[in-house]
């Protein structure tokens, strides 16, 4: 008899371990962090194909999403597919899209990290909660001048650190925290 409450104490402090362990995972998963997995080519150069990186959810259940966030969202398209993005154009702002060149209320956005023109033309009015995204590498990239402007109810969260592949080489850079792109905006007139 001894024996076998020893083994089912052991087998209850087990499950209750397991039982732990999976409501942390949940709340992690669902409130904190999510991982995700970067698919093509459009955020080149700064995010490679098959990059791992964590999303963070927090930050925009307190704030705005910022230009030059990169962000996470549902994809237009399916619900079940999940988009890697920067964010360009805030609620309210008109963007255009002309000459290779991205213009946010009529004034030029430098973008520094950007190796080429934007193609397209495009001019939109960005209502309330909604967001233009452009991917990094322009000429691959599916986004806003596809698909429009996104609701903030699409957003996953702000990518926050890439940690797969950790050491740089040349597919990837490595493990990294992501930091988003401070912008100027160069007045034309």
């Amino acid at each position: 008899m001894d024996f076998k409450h020893t083994i089912l104490s052991v087998i209850g402090e087990i499950l209750q371990t397991i039982l732990v362990s999976l409501a942390i995972f949940l709340f992690v998963y669902v409130f904190l962090v999510q991982p995700h997995r970067v698919k093509g080519e459009s955020m080149l150069p700064n995010f490679y194909d098959g990059e791992l990186l964590l999303t963070e959810k927090v930050t925009y259940r307190l704030y705005k999403p910022d230009r030059g966030d990169v962000i996470v969202f549902r994809a237009p398209s399916s619900q079940n597919v999940d988009f890697i993005k920067r964010v360009i154009g805030l609620p309210g702002e008109k963007i255009r899209i002309e000459d290779g060149s991205v213009f946010i209320n009529g004034e030029k956005l430098a973008e520094p990290y950007e190796t080429q023109p934007t193609t397209g033309t495009v001019e939109v009015a960005i209502g309330n909660d909604q967001y233009f995204v452009l991917g990094d590498n322009r000429n691959a990239s599916s986004d806003s001048r596809s698909f429009g402007p996104i609701s903030k109810d699409s957003i996953r969260g702000r990518t926050w650190l890439v940690y797969w592949p950790l050491w740089k080489s040349v597919k990837s850079d490595g493990l990294r925290i992501v930091s988003k792109v401070s912008y100027s905006i160069l007045d034309l007139r």
